[in-house]
Protein backbone atom coordinates (compact mmCIF):
# COMPACT_ATOMS: atom_id res chain seq x y z
CA UNK A 1 0.00 0.00 0.00
CA UNK A 2 0.96 3.43 -0.77
CA UNK A 3 0.56 6.98 0.56
CA UNK A 4 -1.71 7.59 -2.47
CA UNK A 5 -4.27 5.77 -1.37
CA UNK A 6 -4.78 8.20 1.71
CA UNK A 7 -4.62 11.24 -0.86
CA UNK A 8 -0.96 12.09 0.16
CA UNK A 9 0.54 13.25 -3.46
CA UNK A 10 3.13 16.03 -2.36
CA UNK A 11 4.59 17.08 1.24
CA UNK A 12 2.59 19.81 1.09
CA UNK A 13 0.12 18.07 4.12
CA UNK A 14 1.06 15.74 7.00
CA UNK A 15 1.19 12.27 6.14
CA UNK A 16 1.23 10.65 9.65
CA UNK A 17 -1.90 9.61 9.96
CA UNK A 18 -1.74 7.23 6.73
CA UNK A 19 1.60 5.90 7.93
CA UNK A 20 0.42 4.63 11.33
CA UNK A 21 -2.73 3.60 9.49
CA UNK A 22 -0.57 1.26 7.17
CA UNK A 23 2.02 -0.16 9.59
CA UNK A 24 -0.14 -0.65 12.26
CA UNK A 25 -2.56 -3.10 9.52
CA UNK A 26 -1.32 -6.38 9.82
CA UNK A 27 -2.16 -7.08 6.30
CA UNK A 28 0.04 -4.46 4.72
CA UNK A 29 3.60 -5.80 4.79
CA UNK A 30 4.92 -2.94 2.52
CA UNK A 31 4.69 0.72 2.59
CA UNK A 32 5.63 3.06 -0.70
CA UNK A 33 5.80 6.06 -0.93
CA UNK A 34 5.56 7.68 -4.66
CA UNK A 35 6.16 11.36 -3.81
CA UNK A 36 7.66 13.66 -1.12
CA UNK A 37 6.57 13.21 2.54
CA UNK A 38 5.87 15.52 5.77
CA UNK A 39 5.39 13.88 9.17
CA UNK A 40 5.47 16.31 12.32
CA UNK A 41 4.79 13.35 14.81
CA UNK A 42 7.08 10.94 16.17
CA UNK A 43 5.77 7.26 15.88
CA UNK A 44 6.53 4.16 17.57
CA UNK A 45 5.49 0.74 16.30
CA UNK A 46 5.64 -2.63 17.38
CA UNK A 47 5.52 -3.96 13.94
CA UNK A 48 7.31 -7.24 12.15
CA UNK A 49 7.67 -8.43 8.83
CA UNK A 50 6.89 -4.68 7.09
CA UNK A 51 9.34 -3.01 4.76
CA UNK A 52 9.08 0.96 4.38
CA UNK A 53 10.39 1.78 1.07
CA UNK A 54 9.97 5.76 0.45
CA UNK A 55 11.44 5.32 -3.37
CA UNK A 56 13.90 7.89 -3.23
CA UNK A 57 11.74 10.61 -2.08
CA UNK A 58 12.04 13.23 0.34
CA UNK A 59 11.22 13.18 4.07
CA UNK A 60 10.62 16.60 5.71
CA UNK A 61 9.89 17.10 9.39
CA UNK A 62 9.05 21.34 9.42
CA UNK A 63 7.24 21.96 12.55
CA UNK A 64 7.37 18.24 14.02
CA UNK A 65 5.78 17.95 17.38
CA UNK A 66 9.04 18.64 20.16
CA UNK A 67 10.56 15.26 21.44
CA UNK A 68 11.03 14.84 25.06
CA UNK A 69 14.23 15.65 27.10
CA UNK A 70 17.57 13.41 26.26
CA UNK A 71 15.33 10.93 24.19
CA UNK A 72 17.15 9.66 21.17
CA UNK A 73 14.66 7.68 20.42
CA UNK A 74 12.14 9.71 19.62
CA UNK A 75 12.34 9.16 15.84
CA UNK A 76 9.99 9.73 13.18
CA UNK A 77 10.06 5.89 13.11
CA UNK A 78 10.94 4.13 16.17
CA UNK A 79 9.93 0.66 15.92
CA UNK A 80 10.29 -1.49 19.93
CA UNK A 81 9.73 -4.68 21.23
CA UNK A 82 7.77 -5.75 23.94
CA UNK A 83 9.69 -6.34 27.45
CA UNK A 84 7.38 -8.76 29.23
CA UNK A 85 7.06 -8.78 32.72
CA UNK A 86 9.19 -12.47 32.74
CA UNK A 87 12.31 -11.86 34.44
CA UNK A 88 14.66 -14.13 35.78
CA UNK A 89 17.94 -13.81 38.49
CA UNK A 90 20.98 -15.84 38.06
CA UNK A 91 23.58 -16.35 40.57
CA UNK A 92 26.60 -18.03 39.11
CA UNK A 93 28.17 -20.25 41.20
CA UNK A 94 31.10 -21.61 39.21
CA UNK A 95 33.34 -18.98 37.08
CA UNK A 96 32.17 -18.48 33.64
CA UNK A 97 35.21 -18.47 30.98
CA UNK A 98 35.51 -16.03 28.00
CA UNK A 99 33.87 -16.92 24.74
CA UNK A 100 31.61 -19.34 26.93
CA UNK A 101 27.98 -19.77 25.53
CA UNK A 102 26.20 -21.83 28.17
CA UNK A 103 24.31 -19.95 31.01
CA UNK A 104 23.98 -20.73 34.64
CA UNK A 105 20.13 -20.59 35.28
CA UNK A 106 18.28 -21.67 38.68
CA UNK A 107 15.93 -23.58 35.69
CA UNK A 108 16.31 -24.42 32.17
CA UNK A 109 12.16 -25.11 32.08
CA UNK A 110 11.93 -20.82 32.52
CA UNK A 111 13.31 -20.61 29.20
CA UNK A 112 11.77 -22.04 25.62
CA UNK A 113 14.36 -22.53 22.44
CA UNK A 114 13.96 -19.49 19.68
CA UNK A 115 12.64 -16.85 22.42
CA UNK A 116 14.62 -14.04 22.72
CA UNK A 117 15.71 -12.89 26.49
CA UNK A 118 17.82 -9.18 27.48
CA UNK A 119 20.81 -10.22 29.65
CA UNK A 120 22.49 -7.85 31.76
CA UNK A 121 25.34 -8.86 34.78
CA UNK A 122 25.67 -7.01 37.10
CA UNK A 123 28.52 -4.46 37.73
CA UNK A 124 31.34 -5.70 39.74
CA UNK A 125 31.65 -4.75 43.38
CA UNK A 126 34.25 -2.00 43.40
CA UNK A 127 34.71 -0.96 39.88
CA UNK A 128 32.32 1.25 37.81
CA UNK A 129 28.70 2.13 38.04
CA UNK A 130 27.99 0.76 34.37
CA UNK A 131 30.93 -1.75 33.83
CA UNK A 132 28.99 -4.67 32.78
CA UNK A 133 30.60 -6.93 30.76
CA UNK A 134 27.17 -9.00 29.16
CA UNK A 135 24.57 -6.41 27.95
CA UNK A 136 22.92 -8.78 25.06
CA UNK A 137 19.71 -9.16 23.20
CA UNK A 138 20.13 -13.11 22.62
CA UNK A 139 18.13 -16.49 21.49
CA UNK A 140 17.74 -19.51 23.50
CA UNK A 141 19.43 -22.21 21.12
CA UNK A 142 19.50 -24.99 23.46
CA UNK A 143 18.01 -26.22 26.99
CA UNK A 144 21.40 -28.08 28.21
CA UNK A 145 20.45 -29.67 31.58
CA UNK A 146 18.32 -28.38 34.68
CA UNK A 147 19.93 -25.36 35.18
CA UNK A 148 21.82 -24.52 31.67
CA UNK A 149 20.64 -23.14 28.64
CA UNK A 150 22.79 -22.08 25.67
CA UNK A 151 22.62 -19.25 23.62
CA UNK A 152 23.50 -17.51 20.06
CA UNK A 153 26.47 -15.34 21.34
CA UNK A 154 29.56 -16.33 23.05
CA UNK A 155 30.51 -13.81 25.91
CA UNK A 156 34.01 -11.91 25.73
CA UNK A 157 34.90 -11.93 28.91
CA UNK A 158 36.30 -13.89 32.07
CA UNK A 159 33.40 -13.81 34.71
CA UNK A 160 33.57 -14.85 38.46
CA UNK A 161 31.45 -16.88 40.73
CA UNK A 162 28.78 -14.90 42.26
CA UNK A 163 28.13 -12.36 39.31
CA UNK A 164 24.38 -12.17 39.14
CA UNK A 165 22.83 -12.45 35.46
CA UNK A 166 19.10 -10.98 35.18
CA UNK A 167 17.68 -12.04 32.28
CA UNK A 168 14.15 -10.09 30.91
CA UNK A 169 11.82 -11.99 27.83
CA UNK A 170 11.60 -9.77 24.91
CA UNK A 171 9.43 -10.15 22.16
CA UNK A 172 11.56 -8.18 19.60
CA UNK A 173 10.62 -6.80 16.72
CA UNK A 174 11.47 -8.51 13.62
CA UNK A 175 12.92 -7.61 9.87
CA UNK A 176 11.37 -3.81 10.17
CA UNK A 177 13.05 -2.33 7.51
CA UNK A 178 13.61 0.85 6.06
CA UNK A 179 14.96 2.09 2.41
CA UNK A 180 15.28 4.49 0.14
CA UNK A 181 14.73 7.95 2.18
CA UNK A 182 16.48 11.17 1.62
CA UNK A 183 15.48 12.84 5.00
CA UNK A 184 15.91 16.52 5.77
CA UNK A 185 16.12 17.41 9.45
CA UNK A 186 15.46 20.45 11.22
CA UNK A 187 18.85 22.43 10.59
CA UNK A 188 19.00 24.92 13.70
CA UNK A 189 17.56 22.17 15.95
CA UNK A 190 17.88 20.97 19.31
CA UNK A 191 17.19 18.07 21.28
CA UNK A 192 13.62 18.71 21.57
CA UNK A 193 13.27 20.32 18.24
CA UNK A 194 15.74 18.61 15.96
CA UNK A 195 14.27 15.37 14.44
CA UNK A 196 15.86 11.86 12.84
CA UNK A 197 14.29 9.20 10.63
CA UNK A 198 14.75 6.01 12.73
CA UNK A 199 15.40 4.45 15.37
CA UNK A 200 15.13 0.34 16.71
CA UNK A 201 15.16 -0.80 20.49
CA UNK A 202 14.80 -4.29 21.13
CA UNK A 203 14.61 -5.56 17.56
CA UNK A 204 16.19 -8.19 15.79
CA UNK A 205 16.94 -8.87 11.39
CA UNK A 206 16.08 -4.67 10.84
CA UNK A 207 18.07 -3.58 8.35
CA UNK A 208 18.11 0.18 6.92
CA UNK A 209 19.57 0.72 3.34
CA UNK A 210 20.53 3.92 1.40
CA UNK A 211 18.75 5.81 3.51
CA UNK A 212 20.87 9.83 3.23
CA UNK A 213 20.47 12.74 5.74
CA UNK A 214 20.87 16.67 6.08
CA UNK A 215 20.12 18.59 9.38
CA UNK A 216 19.61 15.90 12.13
CA UNK A 217 20.37 16.04 15.51
CA UNK A 218 19.93 12.70 16.89
CA UNK A 219 21.72 9.56 15.19
CA UNK A 220 20.28 8.94 11.64
CA UNK A 221 19.81 5.26 12.82
CA UNK A 222 19.63 4.75 16.35
CA UNK A 223 19.92 1.17 17.81
CA UNK A 224 19.99 -0.28 21.48
CA UNK A 225 19.29 -3.97 21.93
CA UNK A 226 19.47 -4.98 18.59
CA UNK A 227 20.74 -8.54 17.08
CA UNK A 228 21.32 -9.12 13.58
CA UNK A 229 21.16 -6.24 11.58
CA UNK A 230 22.52 -4.65 8.35
CA UNK A 231 22.97 -0.30 7.68
CA UNK A 232 24.22 -0.27 4.48
CA UNK A 233 24.49 2.72 1.70
CA UNK A 234 23.37 5.48 4.34
CA UNK A 235 24.95 9.06 4.05
CA UNK A 236 24.92 12.32 6.37
CA UNK A 237 26.09 15.56 5.94
CA UNK A 238 26.09 18.44 8.28
CA UNK A 239 24.19 17.68 11.26
CA UNK A 240 22.27 20.15 13.41
CA UNK A 241 24.93 19.68 16.37
CA UNK A 242 28.55 17.89 16.88
CA UNK A 243 29.09 18.77 20.32
CA UNK A 244 26.37 18.14 22.24
CA UNK A 245 26.57 13.88 23.90
CA UNK A 246 25.12 11.96 21.55
CA UNK A 247 23.97 14.46 18.91
CA UNK A 248 25.18 14.00 14.98
CA UNK A 249 25.99 10.46 14.23
CA UNK A 250 24.93 8.39 11.42
CA UNK A 251 24.57 5.68 13.60
CA UNK A 252 25.19 4.58 17.01
CA UNK A 253 24.76 1.15 18.58
CA UNK A 254 24.31 0.01 22.29
CA UNK A 255 23.93 -3.35 23.38
CA UNK A 256 24.30 -4.76 20.06
CA UNK A 257 25.37 -8.02 18.52
CA UNK A 258 26.17 -9.57 14.67
CA UNK A 259 25.41 -5.66 13.33
CA UNK A 260 27.21 -4.82 9.99
CA UNK A 261 27.58 -1.22 8.58
CA UNK A 262 28.65 -0.71 5.32
CA UNK A 263 29.45 1.83 2.60
CA UNK A 264 28.23 4.44 4.65
CA UNK A 265 29.52 8.14 4.39
CA UNK A 266 29.36 11.25 6.57
CA UNK A 267 30.69 14.52 6.19
CA UNK A 268 31.39 17.51 8.81
CA UNK A 269 29.48 14.77 11.53
CA UNK A 270 30.70 14.40 14.52
CA UNK A 271 30.66 9.79 14.39
CA UNK A 272 29.65 7.69 11.12
CA UNK A 273 29.91 4.70 13.51
CA UNK A 274 29.76 4.32 17.74
CA UNK A 275 29.59 0.66 18.70
CA UNK A 276 28.91 1.22 22.42
CA UNK A 277 28.67 -2.68 24.82
CA UNK A 278 28.17 -4.66 21.40
CA UNK A 279 29.83 -7.08 20.14
CA UNK A 280 30.70 -9.36 16.58
CA UNK A 281 30.23 -5.86 14.64
CA UNK A 282 31.69 -5.27 11.26
CA UNK A 283 32.46 -1.95 9.77
CA UNK A 284 33.57 -1.99 6.10
CA UNK A 285 33.96 0.69 2.94
CA UNK A 286 32.69 3.45 5.36
CA UNK A 287 34.36 6.92 5.15
CA UNK A 288 34.04 10.38 6.51
CA UNK A 289 35.07 13.91 5.79
CA UNK A 290 35.75 16.81 7.76
CA UNK A 291 35.95 14.41 9.94
CA UNK A 292 37.37 16.23 13.51
CA UNK A 293 35.23 14.42 15.80
CA UNK A 294 35.62 11.25 15.23
CA UNK A 295 33.73 9.06 12.69
CA UNK A 296 34.71 5.83 14.33
CA UNK A 297 34.47 5.15 17.90
CA UNK A 298 33.61 2.63 20.87
CA UNK A 299 32.41 3.60 23.82
CA UNK A 300 34.96 1.50 26.52
CA UNK A 301 32.32 -0.79 27.62
CA UNK A 302 33.29 -4.20 27.29
CA UNK A 303 33.24 -3.96 23.22
CA UNK A 304 34.66 -7.09 21.80
CA UNK A 305 35.55 -8.94 18.72
CA UNK A 306 35.09 -5.77 16.27
CA UNK A 307 36.26 -5.95 12.47
CA UNK A 308 36.79 -2.51 10.59
CA UNK A 309 37.95 -3.15 7.45
CA UNK A 310 38.80 -0.49 4.12
CA UNK A 311 37.47 2.91 6.21
CA UNK A 312 38.67 5.92 5.99
CA UNK A 313 38.56 8.57 9.11
CA UNK A 314 39.16 9.41 12.51
CA UNK A 315 39.45 6.58 14.99
CA UNK A 316 39.46 6.76 18.76
CA UNK A 317 38.64 3.36 21.05
CA UNK A 318 37.40 3.28 24.66
CA UNK A 319 37.67 6.48 25.53
CA UNK A 320 34.47 8.04 27.00
CA UNK A 321 35.68 7.43 30.90
CA UNK A 322 36.35 5.32 33.98
CA UNK A 323 32.40 4.40 35.07
CA UNK A 324 32.23 2.50 31.79
CA UNK A 325 35.01 0.83 32.49
CA UNK A 326 37.33 2.20 28.80
CA UNK A 327 37.38 -1.48 28.08
CA UNK A 328 37.55 -2.68 24.60
CA UNK A 329 38.96 -6.28 23.70
CA UNK A 330 39.72 -8.04 20.15
CA UNK A 331 39.61 -5.04 18.00
CA UNK A 332 41.17 -5.39 14.21
CA UNK A 333 41.16 -2.78 11.93
CA UNK A 334 42.41 -3.05 8.19
CA UNK A 335 42.95 -1.28 5.51
CA UNK A 336 42.50 2.48 7.43
CA UNK A 337 43.09 5.26 6.73
CA UNK A 338 43.12 8.64 9.17
CA UNK A 339 44.00 11.34 11.18
CA UNK A 340 44.55 10.12 14.22
CA UNK A 341 44.38 6.84 16.21
CA UNK A 342 44.28 6.51 19.76
CA UNK A 343 43.47 3.35 21.50
CA UNK A 344 45.28 3.99 24.42
CA UNK A 345 42.95 2.78 27.77
CA UNK A 346 42.57 -0.89 28.51
CA UNK A 347 42.12 -2.28 24.97
CA UNK A 348 43.25 -5.84 24.80
CA UNK A 349 44.05 -7.62 21.58
CA UNK A 350 43.99 -5.09 19.30
CA UNK A 351 44.91 -5.99 15.67
CA UNK A 352 46.06 -2.87 13.49
CA UNK A 353 47.11 -4.01 9.85
CA UNK A 354 47.78 -1.80 6.48
CA UNK A 355 46.90 1.67 8.50
CA UNK A 356 48.21 4.99 7.81
CA UNK A 357 47.75 7.26 9.60
CA UNK A 358 48.29 11.50 7.90
CA UNK A 359 48.32 14.32 10.20
CA UNK A 360 46.51 17.44 9.16
CA UNK A 361 48.19 21.03 10.20
CA UNK A 362 45.12 22.10 11.56
CA UNK A 363 44.46 19.33 14.21
CA UNK A 364 46.63 19.98 16.81
CA UNK A 365 48.23 16.25 17.89
CA UNK A 366 47.17 14.84 14.78
CA UNK A 367 49.68 11.88 12.70
CA UNK A 368 49.48 10.22 16.28
CA UNK A 369 49.22 6.81 16.35
CA UNK A 370 48.38 5.53 20.36
CA UNK A 371 48.26 2.25 21.69
CA UNK A 372 48.28 0.03 24.60
CA UNK A 373 50.55 -2.60 25.25
CA UNK A 374 48.54 -5.43 26.19
CA UNK A 375 48.81 -7.61 23.51
CA UNK A 376 48.90 -5.46 20.54
CA UNK A 377 50.00 -6.29 17.35
CA UNK A 378 50.44 -3.42 14.13
CA UNK A 379 52.05 -4.57 10.85
CA UNK A 380 52.42 -2.58 7.86
CA UNK A 381 51.46 0.70 9.33
CA UNK A 382 52.47 4.21 9.27
CA UNK A 383 52.40 7.31 10.86
CA UNK A 384 53.21 11.25 10.36
CA UNK A 385 53.18 11.78 13.34
CA UNK A 386 54.36 9.76 17.02
CA UNK A 387 54.23 6.41 17.52
CA UNK A 388 53.13 6.42 21.75
CA UNK A 389 52.85 3.25 23.43
CA UNK A 390 51.59 2.84 26.57
CA UNK A 391 49.82 0.22 28.95
CA UNK A 392 46.88 0.32 31.31
CA UNK A 393 45.66 -3.65 31.22
CA UNK A 394 46.93 -6.93 31.24
CA UNK A 395 44.63 -9.63 30.54
CA UNK A 396 46.39 -10.72 27.34
CA UNK A 397 48.32 -13.75 26.34
CA UNK A 398 49.78 -12.51 23.10
CA UNK A 399 52.93 -11.03 22.22
CA UNK A 400 53.36 -6.99 21.69
CA UNK A 401 54.31 -6.99 18.08
CA UNK A 402 55.13 -3.82 16.14
CA UNK A 403 56.01 -4.83 12.80
CA UNK A 404 56.94 -3.70 9.29
CA UNK A 405 56.42 -0.10 10.24
CA UNK A 406 57.05 3.54 10.19
CA UNK A 407 57.03 6.21 12.74
CA UNK A 408 57.90 9.74 12.38
CA UNK A 409 58.38 11.85 15.81
CA UNK A 410 58.68 14.65 17.00
CA UNK A 411 61.19 16.53 19.00
CA UNK A 412 61.18 14.87 22.91
CA UNK A 413 58.83 11.96 21.65
CA UNK A 414 58.06 9.93 23.97
CA UNK A 415 57.89 6.19 22.17
CA UNK A 416 57.09 4.22 25.28
CA UNK A 417 55.90 5.30 28.30
CA UNK A 418 57.09 4.19 31.93
CA UNK A 419 53.70 1.94 32.94
CA UNK A 420 54.63 -0.31 30.15
CA UNK A 421 55.32 -3.06 31.98
CA UNK A 422 55.01 -6.33 29.49
CA UNK A 423 57.58 -7.16 26.69
CA UNK A 424 57.35 -4.87 23.49
CA UNK A 425 58.90 -6.09 20.16
CA UNK A 426 59.59 -4.05 17.33
CA UNK A 427 60.42 -6.06 14.00
CA UNK A 428 61.49 -4.27 10.83
CA UNK A 429 59.87 -1.08 12.00
CA UNK A 430 61.56 2.42 11.08
CA UNK A 431 61.56 5.53 13.92
CA UNK A 432 62.19 8.77 12.22
CA UNK A 433 63.16 12.28 13.09
CA UNK A 434 64.49 11.37 16.72
CA UNK A 435 65.33 14.13 18.52
CA UNK A 436 65.65 13.54 22.72
CA UNK A 437 63.04 10.81 22.13
CA UNK A 438 63.06 8.57 25.39
CA UNK A 439 62.32 5.04 25.57
CA UNK A 440 60.68 4.45 29.18
CA UNK A 441 58.89 1.28 29.05
CA UNK A 442 60.02 -0.97 32.18
CA UNK A 443 59.69 -4.44 30.78
CA UNK A 444 61.90 -5.75 28.21
CA UNK A 445 62.38 -3.94 24.98
CA UNK A 446 63.32 -6.02 21.93
CA UNK A 447 64.63 -4.06 18.34
CA UNK A 448 64.86 -6.30 15.26
CA UNK A 449 66.21 -5.28 12.46
CA UNK A 450 64.54 -1.97 13.23
CA UNK A 451 66.35 1.26 11.66
CA UNK A 452 66.37 4.56 14.36
CA UNK A 453 67.12 7.97 11.92
CA UNK A 454 68.01 11.04 13.87
CA UNK A 455 70.04 14.31 12.78
CA UNK A 456 73.73 15.22 13.51
CA UNK A 457 72.09 18.24 15.92
CA UNK A 458 69.25 16.08 17.67
CA UNK A 459 69.85 14.83 20.90
CA UNK A 460 70.09 10.65 21.13
CA UNK A 461 67.18 8.44 22.57
CA UNK A 462 67.12 8.39 26.50
CA UNK A 463 66.72 4.58 27.35
CA UNK A 464 65.43 4.12 31.37
CA UNK A 465 63.58 0.77 30.92
CA UNK A 466 65.77 -2.24 32.41
CA UNK A 467 66.56 -4.16 29.03
CA UNK A 468 67.16 -3.18 25.50
CA UNK A 469 67.87 -5.83 22.80
CA UNK A 470 68.58 -4.69 19.84
CA UNK A 471 69.42 -7.37 16.55
CA UNK A 472 70.51 -6.42 13.19
CA UNK A 473 69.27 -3.08 11.79
CA UNK A 474 70.82 0.64 12.35
CA UNK A 475 71.25 3.48 14.63
CA UNK A 476 71.84 6.31 11.84
CA UNK A 477 72.68 9.54 13.51
CA UNK A 478 71.33 9.11 16.66
CA UNK A 479 72.63 7.09 19.75
CA UNK A 480 71.24 5.21 22.64
CA UNK A 481 71.32 6.80 26.43
CA UNK A 482 71.04 5.22 29.26
CA UNK A 483 69.45 6.72 31.89
CA UNK A 484 67.42 4.56 34.10
CA UNK A 485 67.14 4.66 38.16
CA UNK A 486 67.49 1.02 38.29
CA UNK A 487 70.39 -1.35 36.92
CA UNK A 488 69.85 -2.14 32.90
CA UNK A 489 71.20 -4.38 30.25
CA UNK A 490 71.60 -3.90 26.78
CA UNK A 491 72.58 -6.11 24.01
CA UNK A 492 73.77 -5.24 20.49
CA UNK A 493 74.51 -7.72 17.71
CA UNK A 494 74.76 -7.88 14.08
CA UNK A 495 73.60 -3.74 14.44
CA UNK A 496 75.27 -1.05 11.91
CA UNK A 497 75.83 2.28 14.34
CA UNK A 498 76.67 5.24 12.23
CA UNK A 499 76.90 9.16 11.93
CA UNK A 500 77.02 11.53 15.55
CA UNK A 501 74.29 13.47 17.30
CA UNK A 502 74.38 16.06 19.43
CA UNK A 503 75.55 14.50 22.28
CA UNK A 504 78.83 13.32 20.12
CA UNK A 505 78.49 9.82 21.93
CA UNK A 506 76.64 6.82 19.73
CA UNK A 507 76.25 4.82 23.30
CA UNK A 508 76.54 6.80 26.89
CA UNK A 509 74.90 6.41 30.25
CA UNK A 510 73.91 9.19 32.45
CA UNK A 511 75.85 8.65 36.55
CA UNK A 512 74.37 6.93 39.00
CA UNK A 513 75.20 3.91 41.36
CA UNK A 514 73.78 1.53 39.44
CA UNK A 515 74.79 -1.24 36.95
CA UNK A 516 74.70 -1.16 33.08
CA UNK A 517 75.66 -4.41 31.51
CA UNK A 518 76.60 -3.81 27.76
CA UNK A 519 77.06 -6.66 25.39
CA UNK A 520 78.04 -5.99 21.92
CA UNK A 521 78.19 -8.68 19.20
CA UNK A 522 79.30 -8.57 15.86
CA UNK A 523 78.19 -4.88 15.50
CA UNK A 524 79.90 -2.12 12.63
CA UNK A 525 80.30 1.77 14.40
CA UNK A 526 81.12 4.53 12.39
CA UNK A 527 81.69 7.60 13.59
CA UNK A 528 80.94 10.70 11.54
CA UNK A 529 83.78 12.68 13.25
CA UNK A 530 86.80 12.10 15.54
CA UNK A 531 84.95 14.06 18.32
CA UNK A 532 81.85 11.41 18.66
CA UNK A 533 82.61 8.41 20.50
CA UNK A 534 81.31 5.02 19.83
CA UNK A 535 80.92 4.26 23.31
CA UNK A 536 80.89 6.52 26.29
CA UNK A 537 81.22 5.28 29.80
CA UNK A 538 82.57 7.67 32.48
CA UNK A 539 80.92 6.80 35.50
CA UNK A 540 78.80 4.36 37.27
CA UNK A 541 78.82 0.94 38.30
CA UNK A 542 79.14 -1.39 34.34
CA UNK A 543 80.06 -4.89 33.26
CA UNK A 544 80.97 -4.58 29.26
CA UNK A 545 81.79 -7.18 26.53
CA UNK A 546 82.53 -6.07 22.64
CA UNK A 547 83.28 -9.06 20.22
CA UNK A 548 83.48 -9.31 16.77
CA UNK A 549 82.59 -5.68 16.30
CA UNK A 550 84.06 -3.00 14.42
CA UNK A 551 84.68 0.89 14.82
CA UNK A 552 85.53 3.11 12.25
CA UNK A 553 86.52 6.82 13.09
CA UNK A 554 86.29 8.60 16.22
CA UNK A 555 87.12 7.87 19.55
CA UNK A 556 86.31 5.12 22.50
CA UNK A 557 86.29 6.31 26.00
CA UNK A 558 85.98 4.16 29.03
CA UNK A 559 87.08 5.14 32.02
CA UNK A 560 88.54 3.37 35.13
CA UNK A 561 86.55 4.45 37.23
CA UNK A 562 83.32 3.33 35.59
CA UNK A 563 84.47 -0.38 35.81
CA UNK A 564 86.24 -0.53 39.28
CA UNK A 565 84.75 -2.94 42.08
CA UNK A 566 82.29 -5.71 40.48
CA UNK A 567 82.84 -4.11 37.36
CA UNK A 568 84.04 -5.48 34.45
CA UNK A 569 85.32 -5.05 30.98
CA UNK A 570 86.02 -7.38 27.85
CA UNK A 571 86.99 -5.90 25.02
CA UNK A 572 88.18 -8.48 22.38
CA UNK A 573 88.03 -9.72 18.61
CA UNK A 574 87.44 -6.28 17.08
CA UNK A 575 88.73 -3.87 14.83
CA UNK A 576 89.70 -0.53 15.33
CA UNK A 577 90.09 1.38 12.05
CA UNK A 578 91.51 5.21 13.05
CA UNK A 579 89.44 4.77 16.31
CA UNK A 580 91.06 7.13 18.84
CA UNK A 581 91.26 5.35 22.38
CA UNK A 582 90.83 8.60 24.63
CA UNK A 583 90.54 6.36 27.99
CA UNK A 584 90.35 2.75 28.88
CA UNK A 585 91.42 1.34 32.07
CA UNK A 586 94.52 -0.56 33.62
CA UNK A 587 93.86 -4.42 32.29
CA UNK A 588 93.79 -6.16 35.45
CA UNK A 589 91.52 -9.57 36.47
CA UNK A 590 88.50 -8.08 35.42
CA UNK A 591 89.44 -5.65 32.26
CA UNK A 592 91.12 -7.06 29.12
CA UNK A 593 91.46 -4.61 25.99
CA UNK A 594 94.27 -5.36 24.73
CA UNK A 595 94.90 -9.23 23.11
CA UNK A 596 93.18 -10.18 20.32
CA UNK A 597 92.19 -6.82 18.77
CA UNK A 598 93.11 -5.40 15.61
CA UNK A 599 94.11 -1.58 15.52
CA UNK A 600 94.69 0.22 12.31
Amino acid sequence: MDFRRFGILDDKVPADAALDAMVNDPYVHRVEAHSDLLFVKRHTFGRSRIVLDFGGHTVRTTGIEKNTHDNPFGAVLYFKGKVTDTVVKAKLSQPMPDLADVFEVPDSAAFKVGDWWAVTIDPEPGKGKYEQEVQRLVEITQLVDATHIRVGYKIGWDLAAGRTFTWTRIEPVDRAHVRNMVFQGIQDGDQYTGSHPIAYEYTIHCDVEHVDAVGTFWPVVMRRWCTHYRTRACTLKNPASVTWGGAGYLTQQIYCLYGHVEDCHVANSRHLNDLTASAYCYVTNCHGDGDDQGPFVTHGQFEHDLVYTGNSGLMTFANSGAAWGSVAKRITVRKHVCSWFVARVKITDLTLEDMQVIGKPALAGSGMLWVNADGVQIRGCTASGPLIVSQASNRSQRANVIADSTFTLGKDAEITQANVSGELHLHRVTLKGLDNASLKNAGRLVLTDCTLVGAPTAAPTTVTGAALTVAGGELRDTGLRFAGTGDQSVALSRTRLGGTNAARALLSRTGGARTVSWQLDGCVSTAADAATAHVLITDGSNRYRAAGSTFTGGRLELTGAAFGGAGALLHSGCVEDGVTRTALPDEGPRVAHTAGNQLI
